[in-house]
């Protein structure tokens, strides 16, 4: 499988750390939330978090404190099918594709539902086949890109398609929600809106460089499932983020990576980039640590977490786009995404 073409897509409106502070603090939440709950916000959105700026599907910064549940679902049926789709639009005008062309279409998504999926709504956006072969998957947090992969991977190996579009769309202004619990507090300062995609096909593309998927490595830990997760409460998700995310974070990634290291018969010095998920500063820096990584290997997530914050499983689209827009160095890269579950996933990519 090769990685024809790239394409994202972020809402019309970008909000800065300070200006989401200005708007809680003249948010009646402001008033509902205890002392503890304004030091751990300010704290967030005043200090170094790795984060200046968020994309939010809002048309003002009021509008992400009306936090009610048919509010949110409202959110999320209007912008994560425009959302997906401009990212699929995208993705096919790189590769010089006509719709007609896919064959199969994935997408994930964690931060809403809608039945029938947001599968139907990208093919009737896109003017894709009507007999396209679609595929909805959810519940799989921040790592769910690299299995949406693994599917394509699979619908190419073995069933002969030719061109997959894959899709992470996530609205995390619509799985909103906040509370006194610090955890909570922080992912609200963390999140934003965004997509991906990718038209993965068969062959490689004609005239661009060759990104081709060579093997992937998946591990999960249901043992630490209540780290990292979603739970329903009054009729919304709400989001539980524990300390130890960054250490699993980094074990996982680090255990991942050796697996798919020792088949391949490589060593790490020879990964010249790293296209990695970014749960937030102090995961980066646990990254950073547990690999034994200099500073700018994660650049590229480095710099995607301060201009967009963590888009969940639409981020390493965001992160590879750049390092090919850089014309960054040929070779093996390797991709990882992580999150709830416990889950991790990293994918050995050979570049040219």
């Amino acid at each position: 499988m090769f990685l024809n073409s790239i394409g994202t897509a972020l809402p019309a409106r970008r909000y800065t750390k300070s200006e989401c502070w200005d708007a809680f603090t003249q948010s009646q939440w402001f008033g509902r939330l205890d002392a503890r709950a304004h030091a751990v916000a300010k704290a967030v959105l005043g200090r170094d978090n790795g984060i200046e700026e968020r994309w939010l599907a809002v048309e003002s910064l009021e509008e992400v404190f009306a936090i009610d549940p048919d509010t949110l679902q409202k959110r999320f049926e209007s912008h994560a099918p425009a959302l997906a789709a401009n990212a699929g639009r995208e993705a096919l005008r790189r590769a010089a594709l006509d719709p007609k062309a896919i064959d199969a279409v994935i997408v994930t998504t964690c931060t809403g539902y809608l039945c029938p999926g947001l599968t139907g709504y990208v093919v009737e956006r896109l003017g894709l086949r009507t007999d396209v072969l679609c595929f909805d998957l959810v519940g799989q947090g921040c790592a769910g890109a690299l299995p949406n992969w693994q599917l394509a991977d699979a619908m190419i190996c073995g069933t002969q398609r030719e061109h997959v579009l894959s899709i992470c769309v996530e609205v995390c202004s619509a799985a909103m929600y906040l509370d006194n619990e610090p955890g909570v507090l922080i992912s609200a300062c963390l999140f934003g809106d965004g997509a991906g995609a990718a038209v993965l096909s068969r062959s490689p593309p004609s005239g661009r460089r060759s990104v081709r998927w060579r093997d992937t490595v998946s591990l999960i830990d249901p043992a630490a499932r209540e780290s990292l997760r979603f739970e329903h409460r009054e009729g919304m998700l709400r989001n539980i983020l524990t300390r130890a995310v960054p250490r699993l974070a980094a074990e996982y990634a680090s255990e991942v990576l050796t697996a798919a290291l020792g088949r391949a018969g490589l060593k790490q010095m020879e990964i010249t980039n790293w296209i990695m998920h970014a749960g937030g500063r102090d995961v980066l820096l646990a990254l950073e640590q547990r690999l034994s990584l200099p500073s700018h290997a994660l650049r590229h997530s480095r710099e995607a977490l301060r201009r967009f914050g963590n888009l969940s499983s639409a981020f390493v689209y965001f992160v590879l786009d750049a390092a090919l827009r850089e014309d960054s160095a040929g070779g093996w890269w390797w991709m990882s995404s992580f999150g709830a579950g416990f889950t991790c996933h990293g994918a050995l990519l050979s570049v040219e």
